[in-house]
């Protein structure tokens, strides 16, 4: 039986704010679902590498058509061979479940 708590299988939920960002314990137990992120105050990061700049922005290309598809946009820093992703969900100055559900299918792509 599939996990019904994987990110991966979700979409992302309009938030146009009004609701509360997640609470600390929320953010731990959907940290637990990711590889290599880190979690700050209010948003949660992680620096992808590549072997070239080529495939820097064909991840960089494919984490936008994914963002666009979910509309839900991180903060991108990226370099020659690095890209690092942030996402909070500006709204509500937080974390959401959609910064998880985003980060999970970012690393999904990140393997394929």
């Amino acid at each position: 039986m599939a996990d019904i708590c994987d990110l991966t299988n979700k979409q992302c939920k309009p938030c146009e704010g009004g609701v509360p960002p997640l609470t600390a314990e929320e953010a731990n137990k959907l940290m637990q679902q990711l590889e290599g992120w880190s979690l700050m105050t209010n948003k949660i990061s992680k620096t992808f590498e590549f072997k070239n700049y080529y495939h820097t922005m064909a991840f960089v290309n494919a984490v936008a058509w994914l963002s666009h598809r979910e509309n839900h946009h991180p903060d991108m820093i990226v370099s020659y061979n690095k890209c690092q992703v942030e996402y909070m969900t500006h709204a509500i100055n937080g974390l959401s479940e959609n910064d998880f559900i985003c980060a999970a299918k970012i690393d999904w792509l990140f393997k394929i």
